[in-house]
């Protein structure tokens, strides 16, 4: 068993959660921590997540706390799965305490909102080139985790011995990680597999069948590939778990909150409506706008992220997306 740590997960949603209790499965002293009082209440009460997670037990040494402070300071190794649109203000305030030897790794999936930054941008611009920082993405459903169902997940960072110490620090018979040196491709393929969700979801919604759905994943990992290629990433990542493997999960399975969300608009629903039934962020909605701007100023053709954007934006409806990705002009098929 490899050494024990103190590690603290920032985010007490189902992710957040999950992957606590992975590290509370492989020995580790865990903090979970979450923002919301009566939520942590509830969790140190009933020993489990049972608004996220119900009927998975927390082992002993799998804690709830809402002490950010506290929490921070007694950590070795900081894992991050705040939504994205909290990630700068969690860095923000967790950066006073930080101990000198501290780590930070993060699974949150998307771009900062309204600046477009991918997450490691934003980790050094808050916390400076002090501390080392990795992502973790793969296709990776926070229920089977839980459940300690079989996974496969990326580990990446420009630090391989960071790399390999989360690596020594998650895995497990059930939950095997991979490293990276691809920050920027695992990052892109985390957060356009939640917009290609989407587009999956609303074709699925429409009736439009398997073919569609095959097609939608195939043209959605061009334009993955497209935009990772001229943002630095490498091709060979998004082929791999954080790239086609996440996309065909998020894609094809309704455990998938994107896909629900798709799913729900074709069927006539509000994005508001879409968004409070499922009841936790849908951050491929987040991600579309955010996305599609970045093509734009790189002047890469990224169709499918541009008319899930359309239809978040209310310029158009589901119907009208899909009718607009038919019409376009056959080509010959390339990246």
């Amino acid at each position: 068993m490899a050494q024990q740590h103190t590690v603290l997960v920032l985010g007490a949603g189902s992710w957040g959660t999950a992957l606590a209790l992975v590290l509370a499965r492989n020995q580790h002293n865990v903090l979970l921590w979450g923002h919301r009082a009566e939520h942590i209440a509830a969790i140190q009460t009933e020993r489990q997540n049972t608004q996220y997670l119900p009927n998975i037990s927390f082992p002993p040494n799998l804690t709830a706390t809402t002490d950010l402070s506290q929490a921070v300071a007694n950590a070795d190794e900081i894992i991050v799965v705040v939504p994205s649109h909290a990630f700068r203000d969690t860095l923000e305030k967790i950066a006073p305490d930080l101990q000198s030897h501290a780590r930070i790794c993060w699974a949150t999936k998307g771009l900062e909102y309204k600046t477009g930054l991918l997450l490691h941008d934003v980790a050094r611009d808050t916390l400076g080139s002090h501390y080392p920082l990795a992502v973790l993405s793969g296709p990776s459903f926070a229920a089977e985790v839980a459940k300690d169902l079989p996974t496969a997940v990326t580990v990446a960072s420009d630090n391989k011995d960071y790399a390999q110490a989360l690596v020594r620090l998650f895995h497990n018979q059930n939950f095997r990680p991979y490293t990276s040196d691809d920050i920027i491709g695992v990052e892109l393929g985390g957060a356009i597999k939640n917009i290609m969700a989407i587009a999956a979801g609303i074709a699925d919604g429409l009736g439009l069948g398997a073919n569609t759905r095959a097609a939608l994943i195939t043209r959605g990992l061009t334009e993955m590939v497209r935009l990772g290629l001229a943002l630095g990433g490498h091709q060979g990542t998004f082929m791999g778990l954080a790239g086609l493997g996440d996309l065909m999960l998020t894609c094809t399975d309704n455990q998938s909150r994107n896909r629900r969300f798709g799913y729900a608009l074709a069927q006539g629903d509000s994005i508001e409506t879409a968004q409070d039934n499922i009841g936790q962020v849908v951050e491929g909605a987040r991600a579309a706008q955010e996305v599609f701007r970045v093509a734009q100023k790189l002047q890469i053709d990224m169709p499918i992220v541009e008319q899930v954007a359309s239809v978040l934006t209310k310029q158009c409806t589901a119907q009208d997306a899909v009718q607009a990705l038919l019409s376009r002009q056959p080509k010959q098929e390339r990246l």
